[in-house]
């Protein structure tokens, strides 16, 4: 129990840094209004285009309470729009705006400077072999849990 403990603090604080280098780099690019509790679905909006609202709580991991109140938030901030579905007039799609797309750009970039110091404190090899770890055990994880529930 003590080793999964201590991974699950390891990427907890590996995250908090990310996560703080991310917004300090982002403000410095003119993002001032950003908190840290919008970047996980700005940064599955920037890979997913137009998922709906269930997918990104769902990917998230957020209740519906908060999803809405994220959505209005970036939605008044201006980095969304919202439109209905032409499948389903009762599901909402999700968008970036055309701020949103210049903080997709933004991002990307931000990113890609955090990655490249990563791998000069680490090395190129031994970062995949950590996201590759960290995706096994990820997945199997997701793969026991799914199969928890389907035997409840």
């Amino acid at each position: 129990m003590k080793r999964i403990a201590n991974i699950g603090n390891l990427l907890k604080k590996i995250y908090r840094v990310y996560s703080v280098e991310l917004i300090k780099e982002l403000q410095s690019n003119g993002f001032n209004d950003l908190r840290p509790s919008f970047l996980e679905i700005l940064m599955y909006l920037s890979e997913t285009d137009g998922p709906s609202i269930k997918m990104i709580g769902k990917v998230c991991g957020l209740k519906k309470q908060t999803m809405t109140s994220h959505l209005n938030e970036l939605e008044k901030r201006g980095y969304i729009k919202r439109t209905n579905s032409e499948v389903d007039k009762r599901e909402q799609l999700v968008f970036l705006t055309d701020y949103g797309e210049k903080f997709k750009l933004n991002l990307l970039q931000v990113t890609n400077n955090l990655e490249r110091q990563y791998t000069s404190k680490i090395g190129e090899v031994e970062l995949d072999r950590v996201e590759l770890m960290l995706d096994n055990l990820y997945q199997e994880i997701l793969r026991n849990s799914s199969q928890l529930s389907a035997g409840s």
